[in-house]
């Protein structure tokens, strides 16, 4: 019997070392975000600034172009998942518009 106890805690000390692992991970992102929203205020904050440069913002704050960049493709499969659920209430003139705005695009 103490070896079966033995291997249930091997078992449970892989899942801590993986839960810490995690737990760091995210604890460095969270590090990385603060550091970038940091930036941006600094940024937004700063009195002599009169008009907000986005693409500024975006070179001179390491990792937010490539943190925006992703976001914008997890919202982009949010959109595309709510257009294709909504597709099936729409009446049939309307998905006869939308063929026809994505074949003009395409052409």
């Amino acid at each position: 019997m103490p070896r079966k106890s033995a291997q249930s805690n091997e078992g449970s000390d892989g899942d801590t070392v993986s839960h810490l692992s995690n737990n760091q991970q995210n604890k460095d992102e969270i590090g990385k975000l603060s550091r970038m929203l940091a930036a941006v205020l600094e940024y937004l904050s700063d009195e002599e600034i009169e008009e907000i440069d986005i693409d500024y913002i975006l070179e001179k704050t390491e990792g937010l172009r490539e943190w925006w960049n992703l976001y914008q493709e997890k919202n982009r499969k949010l959109i595309e998942k709510e257009i294709k659920e909504s597709l099936s209430d729409l009446p049939l003139e309307e998905l006869q518009r939308i063929r026809e705005q994505i074949k003009n695009k395409q052409d």
